[in-house]
């Protein structure tokens, strides 16, 4: 019962989307035959204008310099394999539509495959093209009715006009794929991978070769073939970046740029904001999923660091060392996105590691010096006496330290009288992944424990995205290599004398 109310209101969606369609696109029926057809042949002599007469309700936004470039790369040259990795909210489904019929109503295409991860997903992608040929009254006003009794299914039609569209799922044959005597001349995959699917690499590859070895191989050798792919970049073996590497031309496109500007200018910074906070700064999309489905940044989850362990903290005053460490990430840029920093709090209790407080996000230096005064409040408030605080500070960071923070911790203690007991550490790292490999056991056998406390602050749900996330192609892990930096300082440098601490040998004492 409840799958026959689920078709019936998936077919009352159509109809509406149908109906929508028909009021959308309304035509003088009082225009002549040669005002006709100058005006078609001045549309088609313009892509972008035939976009926007027989496609309102899709184009109702002035399009980006991207969108534009694509399309023209797409009309002029007929043997040609394209991949689209644009982030979500960036039109690439729509858009491949709009050309594929501009392509077919101007003959130069004729024989369309459209492939996706199964035959339902295909024919489901296909459907708005269906349901646009049967209803848009000026495309019918301008090339006729396309409907034929006899050739118009859900998963295959054929036009009056004479193209016509199949849609495959992965695996399916699609030899004897014909229109008339035509072969395909033109392929759409889209949205072909899947996160189940990525986990294994066989079947990656086995989906990938089916593409390359039954799906392409279906057109004639004489006739041209345009494949258009659209897809992110959800993992970093998938069918988009194995076809990628092949194409013509790969298109990556995010949701902003690297200044954090809209790509796109219907979408605004505050629409962006919005969609992935909430009103109290909190995420509503998760820093794996953002960066995944908008930034074509997949997060590889697993690859290091399989868990990220809440747990209850004991009392900090029970911990038999404690350290407050920082990873300033230096840059000069004062603009708060220049940069993610770190700050935190971190004791050692019975063998673990227990993290009870965090400070991590996209911050200006004085920021930074503020998370740094909280984090010795918090000691304070808890009767720990704050005397081991160290900065990230080694030969590629240097002179930030003497130039940048140290001329703030001194505006902090005359602002506030208190002086930060801030020391720098110098040692020389190995490369960042390695370091983070390193504390990969620990991790995983339920050693390095983040405060459950936590779990909703911003700063937290932070931490436990990189933290996931960390591999060797990883580009955020100053979380992470916060905590390895203040784990090394707890077995190397600090050592227990009750509730005070006293230091090892430290190569700077000068704050």
């Amino acid at each position: 019962m409840a799958k026959k109310t689920t078709d019936k209101k998936h077919l009352e969606n159509w109809e509406s989307f149908r109906t929508n369609i028909a009021k959308s696109t309304p035509v003088d029926l009082h225009e002549s035959q040669i005002a006709k057809r100058k005006r078609i042949e001045a549309l088609e002599a313009d892509p972008e204008k035939w976009f926007a007469y027989y496609f309102p309700s899709y184009y109702t936004a002035k399009p980006a310099p991207f969108h534009i470039a694509a399309t023209k790369r797409i009309i002029n040259n007929p043997e040609w394999l394209e991949v689209r990795s644009w982030s979500r909210e960036l039109a690439k489904s729509a858009r491949t539509m709009m050309e594929a019929l501009y392509l077919s109503f101007t003959k130069k295409k004729k024989v369309w495959l459209m492939i996706s991860n199964t035959e339902d997903n295909a024919k489901r992608l296909l459907l708005p093209y269906k349901n646009i040929l049967e209803s848009n009254n000026r495309i019918i006003n301008d090339y006729g009715v396309q409907r034929q009794v006899g050739k118009w299914e859900d998963h295959e039609f054929t036009t009056k006009f004479g193209f016509s569209f199949r849609a495959l799922g992965a695996g399916q044959s699609p030899r004897g794929t014909r229109n008339d005597a035509a072969r395909p001349d033109g392929i759409i995959i889209d949205d072909f991978d899947t996160d189940e699917k990525c986990r294994n690499k066989d079947r990656v590859k086995a989906d990938t070769d089916w593409i390359q070895e039954a799906v392409i191989p279906t057109r004639s050798v004489s006739v041209p073939l345009l494949v258009m792919v659209n897809g992110n970049i959800i993992h970093k073996y998938c069918t988009i970046t194995i076809l990628g590497a092949l194409a013509d031309f790969w298109d990556i496109i995010n949701l902003t740029d690297k200044k954090g500007n809209p790509t796109w200018l219907k979408n605004t910074k505050a629409m962006i904001y919005a969609m992935f906070y909430n009103s109290k700064g909190q995420r509503k999309v998760s820093k794996k999923a953002q960066q995944k489905e908008y930034y074509n940044n997949p997060v590889a989850e697993g690859d290091t660091f399989t868990i990220f362990n809440y747990g209850k903290c004991p009392p900090i005053k029970k911990c038999e060392k404690i350290v407050v460490y920082v990873d300033p990430s230096p840059s000069n840029n004062k603009d708060k996105n220049s940069s993610s920093k770190s700050v935190i709090i971190i004791g050692l209790y019975q063998g673990r590691y227990f993290i009870y407080k965090v400070w991590l996000a996209k911050a200006t230096n004085s920021e930074m010096v503020n998370w740094i005064g909280q984090a010795y409040n918090y000691l304070d408030k808890n009767g720990i006496d704050a005397k081991k605080m160290f900065i990230e500070n080694n030969s590629l960071q240097d002179p930030h330290f003497q130039q940048v923070v140290k001329p703030l911790l001194e505006k902090y203690r005359k602002e506030h009288g208190i002086k930060l007991p801030l020391r720098e550490d110098k040692r020389k790292k190995a490369d960042k992944f390695e370091r983070l490999e390193n504390m990969a056991d620990d991790n995983n056998d339920g050693n390095i424990i983040f405060n459950e406390e936590e779990k909703e602050n911003p700063h937290m749900v932070e931490m436990e995205d990189q933290w996931l996330g960390v591999s060797k192609d990883s580009k955020e892990m100053d979380g992470p290599d916060a905590v390895e930096g203040g784990k090394m300082m707890i077995d190397t440098r600090v050592v227990k004398e009750d509730l005070g601490y006293a230091t090892g040998q430290i190569e700077s004492r000068r704050y």
